[in-house]
């Protein structure tokens, strides 16, 4: 039984205000969208996911989607979701069909594992299954903002996604409805007469929609996982040469700095916090400084090197702190560059990332001008 997942990601979301849509902001360090991917990536029961994207974020996407498996190309969405989703399945039946197709909105990160199981366990005896919620509170209707007449919720669901069904049925039914403008698949299923039985949804399954869902999204992320923080430091000395390599940043001085890489202390200090935070030994236990192959190597290869361990071991950097010591080579002009460097090799938003600056007032090696040193502390979240 080939399972697929549909994940429509073609809107704009011009309600989570300026910015990329809010499918590829950054949410506790990584895309909504690569989370969302993740959820279905993860799940044994899953066997190839197609997500339908804007034209014009394809490499947005490519970023958000690197280096996830069962990725199959991404289609083109239309002008309303539901041509979205027609497009996605006719791409999918274009390929290697699946029996079942789960359809998930891009923005919705939190899907569980249990309401995936879910939704395929149903399509055994019904043609379509919806995660959703039971109605709770309290209804009612409301005129011109005063309080109207309760409306009884016996009945009431809170529709979420996914929405499964089994695959030629509900691409037929999608082909059937071309030209509508339903806001989900169910309404297609239903125009169709197909049957679609009600899975236990979950609370925590919420949609981003607007920059207040990001904002409750991050508190949820942080809330679930351990925080940890590591410490790193590093000291190089001067030598000969115009210039030093400082957070990824060619900084122009009167020598140079001596070391087996490139001497980058900012990043040797960064990666060093980051692997501590992890209890994954120093950068030396990674790059021995013994390896030839190492030689002159640029810095930015051992700190992507550890957000990738970050990322294998299902954590988050949440946030980097950076001390840069010594008297010269002024450090202020760059700290803006350095800071946009360090998010890019860590694929975080800027926000996250501090670069600072002080001098020893002329006291010991760095107040010598013997050298420069480097402090840092990182913060991560393991779930």
């Amino acid at each position: 039984m080939k399972v697929a997942a549909l994940i429509v990601a073609a809107g704009r979301g011009s309600r989570a205000g300026p910015g990329a849509p809010k499918q590829y902001r950054p949410l506790a360090g990584e895309p909504v969208l690569r989370r969302t991917l993740a959820a279905f990536a993860t799940h044994p029961g899953i066997s190839a996911i197609l997500a339908v994207i804007h034209s014009d974020d394809e490499e947005a996407y490519r970023k958000a989607a690197g280096g996830l498996p069962k990725l199959c190309a991404p289609a083109f969405g239309g002008e309303t979701r539901q041509a979205s989703v027609l497009a996605g399945l006719e791409a999918l039946a274009r390929s290697d069909p699946p029996d079942l197709v789960l359809i998930h909105d891009g923005a919705r990160p939190f899907v569980s594992a249990r309401i995936i199981s879910d939704c395929i366990e149903a399509l055994a005896a019904h043609a379509g299954a919806l995660a959703a919620l039971a109605v709770t509170d309290t209804i009612r209707r409301g005129n011109d903002r005063l309080a109207g007449e309760t409306v009884s919720r016996d009945g009431l669901w809170r529709a979420q996604t996914p929405q499964a069904f089994r695959f030629e049925a509900i691409l037929d039914a999608h082909k059937k409805a071309a030209g509508g403008n339903h806001t989900d698949d169910v309404a297609v299923a239903a125009r169709a007469g197909l049957e679609v039985a009600l899975v236990e949804g979950d609370e925590d399954n919420i949609k981003i929609t607007s920059a207040a869902d990001l904002a409750r999204a991050e508190r949820m992320l942080n809330s679930r996982g351990e925080t940890r923080t590591g410490m790193g430091f590093d000291v190089h000395r001067f030598g000969p040469g115009d210039h030093v390599w400082l957070c990824g940043v060619k900084v122009p001085h009167e020598a140079g700095l001596v070391g087996h890489s490139d001497a980058d202390a900012g990043l040797h200090a960064i990666t060093d916090a980051i692997l501590g935070a992890l209890g994954a030994g120093d950068i030396g236990k990674h790059f021995p400084p013994s390896d030839p192959e190492w030689k002159g190597a640029s810095s930015d290869i051992f700190l992507a090197h550890a957000a990738a361990l970050v990322r294998d071991a299902g954590a988050t950097i949440s946030h980097v702190d950076l001390t840069l010591i010594c008297e010269a080579p002024k450090i202020s002009p760059h700290t803006e560059k350095m800071r946009t460097r360090i998010a890019e090799i860590l694929e975080l938003d800027i926000t996250r990332i501090s670069v600072k600056a002080t001098t020893t007032e002329g006291l010991g090696f760095t107040g010598r001008r013997e050298g420069l040193a480097a402090q840092a502390i990182a913060t991560l979240i393991l779930r």
